[in-house]
């Protein structure tokens, strides 16, 4: 590597990222590639279930690491964050590039696409300014040879002066020459360096006068030349890094800032400006990766994207993009709640069975009554009801959201919406955010990781409470059929009920805009930034593994989360609903002091206090709600939806009540999951307090003016 041993070394980078080895000789592999070039695929396929994944210290950046092994020797990966460059902007940007630096890798490999090779040239030329033990992957040449694209590999080999592998990981094909040849890289010696991207004479000249002074200075500690270009690019962030991991910092040299000082005053001389040094260094790589791309590419057909551009000009039209949205929208809540039903009953039976049965097994061991409620008809039914409502829609929507991720659909969807989020003060890159926080705001929390500004960043996490989470969609569902929809079922019942949740939902996505633009205009002053947004090729999405891949990874860690915090929940709800206080339960002494304020909102006090019992998890709100009215000690399941609505109307429904409720579920406080997230990932009890009360006074408000105007025209 560019980088001494001593300096970036296991050891150094345990202050950081901790490797996990599984014996003394494996091999470190840093794994980098811009987004969607199959980097993911690639590391899946090569380490297979042997995988972990966590944070990279101080950093809201997921990392992940695999392990595999090659004639017995072993191999560490690690997957870092999708970048475009090594000139950090980004948090994933940053990380990247200083786990290529400091991290103690053996080798880099760069994943590159066959079908757009020239602009991941720029990502293998600054990795190669750091390391000359970089193996470039020409990922998804299938999907160049449809296009009619050809690479000349071998040419590419020679030009770079590093090993060039071609692969197309969603079949495995070339994964093993390209073990092979990481296992050369990270094994054998530095190869010989000479410069990877020649710059302007100017930038020479400079290059020219530091470059021997950092050497004697420096010696092999870093590559001279790579030092003195972040020297004269006086990348602070780095220049900090670089002094952390070496001991020392170089730009405070007297020597070498005294070199510095004298360079940039010819510079000056010369009319170059700071901006304008970066500039070239900037040109300098994109000129290499653009005449490296000429000398091998060849296009045999130019029209080889036309089928997706074509597809593109309707799906990212201004008259047609957004129909498509509402009816995608529209086909995945139908097929989630259609298909949801059935599986949820089937679930909740199953468990509220085996909690009969160990309720019977605590009464045989001869266990207080009081035990048995709190356990059993606390803790496990409210823990039944979370799991068998959360986990079937959960189970088709993931994998439905993770399908259009793999199609190509999403990043779409965020063209078309960026304009609308740019004109509210946020970021495009919020679209996608919203998005997971159908499934779960949890999630799409954590996804606001993508964007980068963090002014940005924390309009996101405030407003990703306002779309439903699958924990509200039972709420919302019920209520549509009970009060605007028969209840006789059927497929026009169906596609009708997903009508009304998808103008709910466009409501509440009309609100986080509202909501987004109050933020930037008052606490979160600022100028929209812009991004790259790139479209990536349609693909036919791998439903095997996306399954696997939604279900393991989204699906069970968000239920996880939700039974962590409904157990405890459980325990105080059985505590309230059997405790009694005079002649009435605390329940019931709770939702009379509610009553009266609860009146002025459209609902009554036994909602608002479901809606507040309900904090820890959503789904429990409509079984709080009729064990209060039915006056039960525990939570109950009604099925039967013309049954439970002859016990709302009994207790004083109507539509307005309906709809007021329907509107608080969908605009109230972030569940405690939620809560936990926001906390996690801005590590500010402030940001979190105004997460919470942001939408909680938007529904506050809504309800108070429906439930106003429905008195004066009523």
């Amino acid at each position: 590597m560019g980088l001494s041993k001593d300096s970036t070394g296991i050891k150094a980078a345990s202050t950081e990222l901790v490797i996990k080895k599984v014996n003394e000789t494996d091999h470190v592999i840093a794994l980098a590639g811009n987004p969607n070039v199959g980097k993911s695929t690639v590391f899946n396929e090569l380490t297979g279930l042997h995988q972990h994944t966590g944070n990279w210290p101080g950093k809201t950046v997921t990392n992940a690491q695999g392990y595999c092994t090659y004639r017995n020797r072993g191999y560490v990966l690690v997957d870092l964050p999708g970048c475009y460059s090594l000139m950090a902007h980004s948090a994933e940007e940053e990380v990247a590039r200083d786990f290529i630096c400091f991290g103690g890798a053996d080798a880099a490999v760069v994943v590159c696409d066959a079908t757009c090779l020239e602009r991941n040239l720029n990502l293998v030329l600054q990795t190669m300014e750091i390391t000359r033990n970089t193996v470039v992957c020409v990922n998804l040449l299938d999907e160049a040879k449809k296009k009619r694209i050809k690479v000349d590999l071998e040419k590419l080999s020679q030009l770079l002066g590093v090993p060039v592998v071609g692969t197309a990981a969603r079949s495995r094909k070339g994964l093993d020459k390209l073990l092979q040849t990481m296992s050369s890289a990270a094994g054998g010696d530095s190869l010989p360096r000479s410069p990877v991207v020649t710059y302007s004479e100017k930038t020479e000249q400079a290059l020219g006068r530091l470059t021997p002074l950092v050497n004697k200075i420096c010696g092999d500690a870093v590559d001279p030349r790579w030092l003195s270009l972040k020297l004269l690019e006086r990348e602070e962030n780095l220049l900090v890094s670089i002094g952390k991991y070496l001991g020392f910092s170089p730009q405070e040299n007297p020597e070498i800032s005294k070199a510095l000082c004298q360079v940039w005053e010819e510079l000056a001389k010369a009319g170059w400006t700071p901006e304008e040094l970066k500039d070239d260094l900037v040109s300098g790589v994109v000129q290499q990766a653009e005449r490296l791309a000429r000398a091998v590419v060849t296009v045999e057909h130019e029209g080889y994207n036309a089928r997706d551009k074509r597809i593109d000009r309707i799906l990212t039209s201004k008259l047609t993009g957004f129909p498509i949205m509402f009816l995608v929208l529209l086909v995945i809540f139908w097929l989630t709640i259609t298909g949801a039903n059935y599986p949820s009953e089937l679930l909740s039976g199953g468990l509220f069975w085996l909690g009969d049965r160990f309720r019977e097994l605590l009464l045989l061991c001869s266990a207080p009554e009081w035990l048995v409620g709190v356990v059993v008809d606390g803790v496990y039914r409210t823990l039944a009801w979370v799991v068998s409502v959360m986990l079937p829609p959960m189970a088709i929507f993931f994998p439905l959201f993770t399908l259009l991720e793999d199609l190509g659909y999403l990043p779409r969807v965020a063209f078309n919406l960026d304009k609308c989020f740019q004109k509210c003060g946020a970021c495009g890159k919020q679209a996608l955010t919203t998005c997971m926080g159908f499934g779960c705001n949890a999630a799409g929390v954590i996804g606001c990781r993508i964007i980068d500004s963090p002014r940005e960043r924390l309009i996101a996490m405030i407003t990703n409470s306002f779309v439903p989470c699958n924990g509200r969609f039972p709420t919302l569902i019920a209520i549509i059929t009970m009060f605007f929809v028969s209840t006789a079922g059927g497929f026009g019942a169906s596609v009708l009920s997903s009508m009304l949740l998808v103008a709910v939902i466009v409501f509440g996505v009309l609100m986080t805009f509202a909501v987004s633009k109050l933020l930037s205009k008052t606490i979160l002053k600022g100028i929209p930034s812009s991004f790259t947004l790139e479209l990536p090729p349609y693909r036919t999405p791998q439903v095997g593994k996306v399954i696997v891949r939604s279900i393991f990874d989204r699906t069970l860690f968000v239920l996880g989360r939700a039974a962590s915090v409904a157990a405890p929940a459980g325990l105080i709800i059985w505590i309230m609903a059997n405790v009694q206080l005079g002649d009435a339960t605390l329940l019931a002494h709770c939702s009379g002091f509610l009553d009266p304020f609860a009146k002025l909102l459209g609902l009554d006090g036994v909602i608002l206090l479901a809606f507040i019992l309900g904090l820890p998890a959503n789904e429990i709100v409509v079984p709080i709600i009729i064990m209060a009215y039915m006056a039960q000690g525990s939570l109950v399941e009604m099925t039967d939806l013309n049954a439970l609505k002859t016990l709302l109307v009994e207790n004083g429904w109507t539509w307005v009540t309906a709809i007021c409720t329907m509107l608080f579920s969908l605009m109230h406080w972030p569940c405690s999951t939620t809560c936990m997230t926001i906390k996690k990932e801005t590590q500010s009890l402030k940001w979190t307090v105004v997460a919470f009360l942001a939408p909680t006074l938007a529904g506050l408000v809504v309800c108070f003016l429906v439930a106003s105007l429905s008195k004066l025209f009523l």
